[in-house]
């Protein structure tokens, strides 16, 4: 089991792609959080098995068709053991 917690800037925010993090999430096994934040990036923490994680890794840096992802950072977190992933609003 790994936990990261991914930091996505680059034209990410008002492309959906909160909710496609989520749907990828869900149908990958991926459970965790993402939300906006002010400075125009998406705040993940996404935990999973390790080859699981790759795959959706892979997805982060490319998001959803309308997404422009400039960098990604990607941090080695303590697990929260998270139920389900959730979309935060704030």
């Amino acid at each position: 089991m790994k936990t990261l917690r991914i930091i996505v800037s680059g034209r990410v925010q008002g492309v959906f792609f909160r909710a496609s993090t989520k749907a990828v999430a869900d149908q990958i096994g991926i459970k965790g959080i993402v939300k906006n934040l002010p400075d125009g990036t998406v705040f993940i923490e996404a935990e999973g098995e390790d080859f699981l994680m790759e795959d959706f890794l892979d997805w982060c840096k490319y998001g959803p068709d309308d997404a422009r992802v400039d960098d990604i950072s990607i941090e080695e977190i303590e697990t929260k053991n998270y139920r389900n992933f959730n979309i935060l609003k704030k």
